[in-house]
């Protein structure tokens, strides 16, 4: 009796250990067959870090065989050049990207309002807004007004081309550029400048599935329901070079190693400076490689350093400082071409290291017009005690040593000499004249 329910219990193990099986290889199955669907977050300032990951990103989801890429977007708006960089990856990927404004709240100001038309599905959240893309200089300022209208006639024609590209109101899209207006998310559904309205993402991936899109190698259907979401987390790389692509960020970087490296050049040894110096103009040299750099500005900063350096050799009564301070100025104002580094920040960095450069220069220079204070510079001038009487040689107690001396006239023990010469180990001396 005990060894058949011993046999029975053992079946029904069995029976429930391959039933296990079964299920969980059904869930692989379903979860290895379920739509991949990548989420690249497009948040903050548009720079050349940001449009770099997002560039990855869609490259990614192509390469992971992802039936679609979303690009969350809320943004103030950004460089001109990196909003056209994540335009093109869009235009050209090969696998179909959606552009979505949200979670609520969100908003695609300025570039952003380009980089959402753009999306082969452009979709936005209930609470977001879009709009106000005239465009302005890097630190907010107005452009002259020559150059605003080349500027904005290039803008528009950008614009109107991707939206109407896209079937959307290429019209809309210009008068945000010419008039910074700015609508709600429904507004711009009710006006045909996006697609449709979601509360999240899921919700987007749910609306659209079936949904018809162009891409370059033809219509494609999408399927999407049931998408499993792959966040695209960016790397280490990508979170520095978002941080310092930042023109203010890059140009503080830059000022800070050209400091540093002066301090170390100007008080050899003292190894702090130099070393964060160091670092400083490699970060900063790598964000250049990625913002469009005015070597004429770059030129007038390194002779400012120039003129620092010299006023330590030449006595010219401040007009080198003076020019220095001007030419950094300079320099920084037209240190990047397509932008500027805000004057909010760049007048108190310009004055602080300027003003840090002049006192080391000025530390430097009475450092150099100081009298020697040891070696045989050191002893010339300095004043002693005859130890053993002078005719003409003897022997002196000066500088805390005893050194041989030689003097014109003689000179008895206890009287006080002045050092005029140093011949190797022996000093030419004469009597104190009190």
């Amino acid at each position: 009796m005990i060894e058949a329910w011993t046999l029975l219990a053992s079946r029904r193990l069995v029976r429930l250990a391959l039933l296990l099986m079964m299920v969980f290889g059904l869930c692989i199955r379903a979860s290895a067959e379920a739509p991949l669907v990548f989420v690249i977050d497009l948040e903050g300032p548009i720079n050349p870090g940001t449009a770099m990951y997002v560039e990855r990103g869609i490259a990614a989801a192509a390469e992971a065989g992802a039936v679609l890429a979303v690009v969350r977007i809320d943004t103030p708006g950004g460089l001109a050049t990196s909003m056209r960089s994540i335009i093109k990856a869009i235009v050209n990927s090969r696998v179909p990207v959606a552009t979505f404004v949200g979670p609520g709240g969100a908003g695609a100001a300025s570039a952003g309002v380009m980089v959402t038309v753009a999306g082969h599905v452009a979709a936005m959240a209930p609470g977001t807004n879009i709009g106000a893309a005239h465009p302005v200089g890097a630190g907010g300022q107005d452009i002259d007004e020559t150059m605003s209208e080349k500027v904005v006639n290039d803008m528009v024609a950008y614009a109107r081309g991707i939206a109407e590209g896209n079937g959307r109101n290429g019209e809309w899209v210009e008068k945000a550029v010419r008039e910074s207006v700015s609508i709600t998310a429904e507004e711009a559904l009710e006006l045909n400048v996006v697609d449709l309205l979601a509360d999240n993402i899921p919700q987007l991936l749910t609306n659209i599935d079936g949904r018809k899109v162009g891409m370059p190698q033809g219509e494609v259907v999408l399927r999407t329901a049931g998408s499993v979401l792959q966040p695209f987390e960016p790397g280490i790389r990508d979170r520095i070079l978002k941080t310092i692509s930042d023109p203010n960020i890059a140009y503080l970087l830059m000022m800070i190693g050209l400091a540093g490296l002066y301090f170390e050049l100007a008080h050899p040894g003292a190894i702090f400076p130099g070393v964060i110096g160091g670092m400083s103009l490699i970060l900063a040299f790598f964000a250049f490689q990625t913002l469009p750099v005015n070597y004429a500005g770059l030129m007038l900063i390194a002779l400012a350093i120039i003129l620092f350096v010299i006023e330590v050799k030449v006595t010219s009564y401040g007009l080198l400082s003076i020019g220095g301070l001007i030419s950094l100025t300079l320099g920084s104002v037209m240190l990047f071409e397509d932008l500027r580094v805000s004057l909010r920040f760049l007048m108190p960095t310009v004055l602080l290291v300027g003003g840090f450069f002049v006192v080391v220069a000025g530390l430097a220079f009475r450092a150099y017009r100081r009298k020697p204070m040891g070696g045989e510079e050191g002893l010339v001038g300095e004043v002693g005690v005859v130890k053993r009487a002078i005719d003409p040689e003897g022997l002196v107690f000066v500088h805390g040593e005893y050194w041989n001396a030689l003097a014109p006239e003689r000179i008895e023990a206890g009287e006080k000499v002045e050092v005029e010469k140093v011949e190797g180990l022996t000093l030419r001396v004469k009597r104190c004249a009190s």
